[in-house]
């Protein structure tokens, strides 16, 4: 009977920080992973998690638990997969070390991945961001922080994770003025910021008399803001927007959307998908066609040009509501 604990310790240690050297985002997910499906074990089983047998976790449970992660818990499908894949992880890491439970690992590994539906990305015109920006009270320390954070999240399309991991030192701020990170898979890269956001930030840093270590959007406490919380100041101020932009009424914005308004923005000018992956930090190229799908300008510039010599461009305008009516009579 081999216990659990140990062998997931040292999947964490051994495996993921020392050999894998994973991204601390990785090791949080997989952590919270663990941490839902132990309590789940623990309620199904009547068993402490330290008392778990790694015979325990076979696919029914794993199966099951990923049910109750959709139905219980009102987790998205790309949820339950990003869940999925810390568990095959896992049971990966197992195989090496335990021949006797090879079956056990590979009826776990056979469970798919559940495919998902892909929505076209939300994102901003430049009305709607001018009045995001413009929500902030400038002349509050809180406001003047959460100004020049979405100023920054716009003109670099930082992840939240990229936002507040931000130092003071990760600034350039004269000739050239860009902003540095750690980004995902442990890629780094330089971001150029308009001369506007620039200013907006060397005055922020000043006001804060900012030390290299110092994070640049510090909370209250002077420690970075978490997650959450820059979740909770976007949604705030797009509340407080939507008063002078009624077109946010049927937008929910996230930071993510602020990220996807500048791929757009950066699409709408011109650029290559393969500057465009650099500039935010995709894996792929590839990654950047979900913004294609997602601009009606864009489609209807490509339409254009497919349109006959001599056919001018037209915008598709439904007939008169009365004649209609009188034609279906």
């Amino acid at each position: 009977m081999i216990t659990l604990a140990p062998l997931l310790q040292a999947f964490f240690a051994d495996r993921l920080q020392k050999q894998l050297r994973a991204s601390p985002h990785t090791i949080a997910s997989y952590r919270d992973t663990f941490k839902l499906l132990l309590r789940f074990a623990k309620e199904r089983l009547g068993k402490e998690p330290s008392d778990l047998l790694v015979a325990d976790l076979d696919a029914p449970l794993i199966g099951t638990f990923l049910d109750h992660l959709e139905t219980e818990r009102k987790n998205t499908v790309r949820t339950r997969n990003a869940r999925l894949a810390g568990i095959r992880s896992f049971f990966h890491f197992a195989a090496t070390s335990l021949p006797d439970h090879l079956g056990q690992i590979q009826r776990i590994l056979a469970i798919p991945q559940k495919r998902a539906e892909r929505k076209l990305v939300s994102f901003l015109t430049r009305s709607e961001s001018d009045a995001l920006l413009a929500a902030p009270d400038p002349t509050t320390w809180i406001g003047r922080r959460d100004s020049t954070l979405l100023a920054v999240a716009l003109d670099s399309g930082f992840r939240v994770s990229e936002l507040i991991g931000l130092r003071a030192r990760d600034t350039v701020l004269g000739t050239g003025a860009h902003v540095r990170c750690l980004g995902k898979g442990r890629k780094e890269r330089c971001t150029p910021l308009s001369p506007k956001t620039a200013a907006l930030l060397r005055e922020w840093l000043r006001e804060q008399n900012a030390q290299p270590d110092d994070p640049v959007f510090p909370s209250q406490r002077r420690g970075p803001l978490s997650r959450d919380a820059v979740e909770r100041l976007v949604e705030k101020h797009a509340d407080r927007a939507r008063a002078t932009c009624p077109s946010l009424q049927s937008k929910h914005v996230t930071p993510h959307v602020l990220r996807h308004t500048l791929a757009i923005d950066l699409l709408r000018r011109g650029n290559d998908q393969t500057i465009i992956a650099l500039y935010l930090g995709h894996e792929s190229p590839e990654t950047t066609q979900i913004y294609l799908a997602a601009d009606l300008t864009l489609k209807e510039r490509a339409l254009a040009r497919t349109a006959p010599p001599g056919i001018g461009r037209r915008r598709f305008r439904p007939g008169d509501a009365l004649l209609a009516y009188l034609n279906s009579l």
